[in-house]
């Protein structure tokens, strides 16, 4: 009889070490894959899984990640045709991608412990409503959420990100985060006709785009270090009381544009003292007045189309690139004239034009055709110190790039 019992604890303790070091196994492993919530019984009872969650192509209905607190690798799910919901209970951290790509019946997406996240990959997730992240993302060094059904944001929340970019969600009508700094690029296009953006503490940006927007609020903007661009959005009002740089004078990099907002009626930027590339403004019909007050520097070239009374630059010192001014109302070019030539704040050529028909923007690099519609992201002061046609001509187009990428 003893001889029974121990030969059954020994098998006993054979069994559960087996099932010990399976369950170890699969907490270190590269990758789970995961067909049904039944292949996350394998890692339910790890506090970590160092590897990638893979969720197959061929799963459906709901898909629970529940056990785990902390992913090491990517929760990673594309093509899955049948899959409807994605969740954990347990979930706070995910060290890799977060990466969810054509999930065309995906309608929940819910974590209810997540803060943490390597990066945030969602594309094509056309039914995705709704996030229920109830303890807010607030870390992850990139954000690219690209038409989804998602109504607002909630959910996630940012200190500072690298990359923010977010697109093509046509039913999306508010982004608000509390984000300080975007060390990369911050790109917002393409979303609900009546977006409302809200930065309250947005200080720092390397290069940022806002599109199709109804109201930005960016209070706390103070240095953009490349290129800063509004196109087609439906503000009547722009404002961004801090913002002091955009872009790099010294590089000749990093423009300022506000190109097709047909509604946009006022620009105020009070302190705004240096662009490092060009300056354009075009097409914007309803703005009638243009006012730089203490803009000292422009990398490139300075380029307004549209239908405005005479800009008003009282500050310019360089101006290291060309100069074109057109308007549709009258407007009085001769103190502009003054700058232009040697020793002048003017350094490339110079074209002042009121009460003309159709107002153009600068040529294209090589083209010599009008930019209207092109704005560039960067312009170099190519012309800087150099009056010479063809030196000039060049400092002119530098903004045209602008347009192309942006229009």
């Amino acid at each position: 009889m003893f001889t029974q019992k121990l030969l059954a604890a020994v098998a006993f303790i054979g069994v559960a070490a087996a099932k010990s070091n399976a369950e170890a196994d699969a907490c270190s492993a590269p990758t789970v894959n995961v067909t049904t919530s039944g292949d996350i019984a394998a890692i339910a009872g790890c506090k970590t899984v160092s590897g990638n969650i893979v969720i197959s192509s061929d799963a459906a209905g709901t898909i629970d990640i529940s056990g785990p607190s902390s992913i090491g690798g990517s929760i990673i799910a594309h093509d899955a045709a049948h899959l409807i919901t994605i969740s954990s209970s347990s979930i706070e951290s995910i060290g890799g991608s977060f990466d969810l790509n054509n999930l065309t019946t995906i309608s929940t997406l819910s974590f209810s412990k997540l803060t943490k996240v390597g990066t945030i990959s969602w594309v094509a997730l056309p039914v995705l409503g709704e996030l229920t992240f109830p303890e807010f993302i607030s870390e992850a060094e990139s954000v690219t959420i690209d038409n989804t059904f998602l109504a607002s944001l909630d959910g996630i929340n940012l200190n500072n990100v690298g990359t923010l970019d977010i697109s093509n969600n046509r039913r999306l009508t508010r982004i608000s985060t509390q984000v300080g700094t975007v060390t990369k690029s911050l790109n917002i296009a393409s979303n609900g006709q009546n977006l409302a953006v809200d930065l309250p503490n947005l200080i720092w940006a390397v290069t940022a785009t806002f599109r199709t927007a109804s109201s930005i609020n960016i209070p706390s903007l103070a240095i953009v270090n490349n290129s800063l661009a509004f196109v087609e959005n439906h503000i009547s009002t722009f404002s961004a009381p801090n913002l002091t740089t955009v872009g790099d004078y010294h590089r000749g990099l990093g423009s300022l544009t506000f190109a097709r907002n047909d509604g946009l009626k006022n620009v105020t930027l009070p302190l705004l003292k240096s662009i490092g590339g060009g300056n354009l403004i075009a097409n914007n019909t309803g703005l009638q007045t243009i006012n730089f007050p203490v803009l000292a520097t422009v990398g490139g070239a300075i380029d307004f189309a549209g239908n405005f009374s005479t800009p008003n630059l009282p500050a310019l010192t360089n101006v290291a690139g060309g100069f074109n001014v057109q308007s549709t109302q009258k407007i009085d070019c001769d103190g502009f004239k003054s700058e232009t030539g040697k020793g002048g704040v003017i350094q490339g050529v110079y074209q002042c034009k009121g009460e003309t028909e159709a107002p153009t923007t600068l040529p294209t690099s090589g083209s010599g055709s009008p930019t209207g519609s092109s704005p560039s992201a960067t312009s170099s002061k190519a012309a800087a110190g150099s009056i010479g046609v063809n030196e000039a001509l060049a400092g002119l187009s530098l903004v045209g790039g602008l347009i192309q990428m942006l229009l």
